[in-house]
């Protein structure tokens, strides 16, 4: 694994019958999508196992998956509030214009006028509606201030450039 950046895409929340199978929290949209990766990297108090699915499915409203080899509920009880990560490099690539969440963390967002607003702390999903930047102000920010702004392509942000590092956006400081 290296220096590979991981990515997490969800949490073993609880165990699910007798057979070893997992009750599992996506962070993936559409949130089956979590298994598409056949191997999970897992991290439970500090450490790390790298686990293989075997199966995988949507039961009623979540997800429920089986991890090779384990095949009762004592040994899923052991991945209980594990969470769920994959290489980066393992992601598929995406459409020009279209990023996910972990590359825009971090990024300094900068008004049309050349405000700093300051970095994009994290992403919300406002359900049905559309995503939300967290930007929270820095020193070299106009202030220290936590703005949201509606991750609105082409109506509030203008222009992602990763290779700058920057989100310019159609926003007032005072919003």
């Amino acid at each position: 694994m290296g220096d590979n950046k991981l990515i997490a895409l969800g949490k073993i929340t609880s165990v699910f019958g007798i057979k070893g199978w997992v009750k599992v929290y996506s962070y993936t949209e559409p949130m089956n999508q979590i298994l598409d990766y056949p191997e999970w990297i897992l991290q439970l108090n500090g450490r790390r196992l790298v686990v293989r699915l075997n199966a995988g499915k949507v039961h009623g409203k979540g997800l429920i998956a089986h991890i090779k080899d384990c095949d009762d509920r004592d040994e899923a009880l052991k991945y209980q509030g594990a969470e769920i990560y994959v290489v980066a490099e393992q992601l598929p690539e995406l459409e020009d214009g279209d990023f996910y969440w972990h590359e825009l963390e971090g990024l300094k967002v900068v008004t049309l006028n050349g405000t700093n607003l300051g970095v994009v702390d994290h992403m919300m999903s406002a359900g049905t509606a559309n995503d939300v930047l967290v930007v929270r102000g820095n020193d070299s920010a106009i202030d220290h201030e936590e703005r949201l702004i509606p991750y609105l392509m082409d109506e509030v942000v203008k222009n992602v450039d990763l290779t700058n590092g920057e989100i310019l956006v159609d926003w007032q400081p005072d919003y």
